[in-house]
């Protein structure tokens, strides 16, 4: 398993933190995404042989939020 912290803009509540994981959490490989609004990061856990970043990326960027660095 590999961990990932992703720095997300966009987020404007809790809510918003939220749909990242539950979208997340959808998509085979991930074991879990636990997202903060308050420090506007989604710490990701998942399986490599299942999933890359760029699908990881994908999943945030299509529900309206922005990968920063």
């Amino acid at each position: 398993m590999t961990k990932k912290k992703l720095k997300i803009d966009g987020m404007h509540c809790t809510s918003c933190a939220m749909n990242i994981d539950f979208d997340l959490e959808d998509v085979q490989g991930i074991k879990s995404a636990k997202t903060s609004y308050a420090s506007q990061v989604c710490e990701v856990i998942f399986d490599e042989g299942k999933v890359d970043v760029k699908t990881i990326f994908g999943v945030i960027e299509k529900i309206g939020y922005k990968i920063r660095g």
